[in-house]
């Protein structure tokens, strides 16, 4: 295969810059954006084990969700396709995290990272591993792991993959699971520009020193573009219902 190094990662929360977007309380959403709300928090997102909390202390969604209630018509559409590539992918849960990943750390993108290096380890990546990815020391992955960790790398800083590339891609997980990593390149590279552009930077304080991140505040929403009070949730997660799969 040939021999890819991940480029400077970009900015996803801004350095200085404060969230853009309040946040939607679930008491004053209209009823389409109730309607996606609850597919989110009721969906497949919340069978098993909640790793990292979706929801804030009092309801508000957390990383990328918020901001897809902006447009129900596009945001829906957009949730049902994270869902899909998280419980219906044919890729294998290892697998699957470490591309996430790999998608998270090119971007610098703190709430994917926190997020998912919760779901890597609940599905036996462990934090060695983890560690390679995040310090982008992907030679120390092998077999099929090396080739998954060779083309989410290679997609991620040029787009594409040479005829070699994509032969061992294929041969690891089949044309379909290589339909499957490119789309979920795609999916988790939108997140990231989405956070970014909306100043998004929900993950716990321990968790941001990875990166070197401040923290927004929960904001309740009387309607888009009016400020309301801020309600800090502060490191205070709460899980209820709530999946925690993005």
């Amino acid at each position: 295969m040939s021999d890819v190094t991940a480029g400077a990662p970009a900015e996803t929360a801004v350095p200085g810059r404060s969230p853009r977007l309040e946040y939607f309380l679930p008491e004053q959403l209209s009823s389409d954006q109730r309607a996606m709300y609850d597919e989110i928090t009721r969906g497949p997102r919340s069978a098993g084990p909640q790793v990292f909390p979706l929801t804030g202390q009092d309801g508000c969604l957390l990383g990328p969700f918020n901001a897809m209630l902006l447009s129900h018509q596009v945001g829906g559409p957009l949730q049902r396709l994270g869902a899909a590539i998280r419980h219906r992918s044919t890729l294998s849960d290892r697998h699957r995290e470490i591309a996430i990943l790999i998608v998270a750390y090119h971007w610098n993108s703190l709430f994917e990272a926190y997020a998912h290096e919760a779901v890597a380890r609940a599905v036996g990546v462990t934090d060695e591993e983890i560690d390679a990815l995040r310090e982008l020391r992907l030679d120390e992955f092998a077999g099929a792991d090396a080739i998954v960790v060779q083309t989410a790398s290679a997609l991620v800083t040029t787009g594409d993959l040479g005829d070699e590339d994509y032969a061992a891609a294929v041969s690891a997980v089949g044309s379909h699971g290589l339909f499957e990593i490119t789309t979920l390149i795609g999916y988790y590279a939108t997140l990231a520009l989405q956070m970014r552009v909306f100043g998004v930077d929900d993950a716990p304080a321990g968790e941001r020193a990875k990166l070197g991140r401040s923290r927004g505040q929960c904001l309740p929403i009387s309607g888009v573009g009016e400020a309301g009070p801020a309600v800090d949730v502060g490191s205070q997660f709460v899980v209820e219902d709530a999946g925690a799969d993005l």
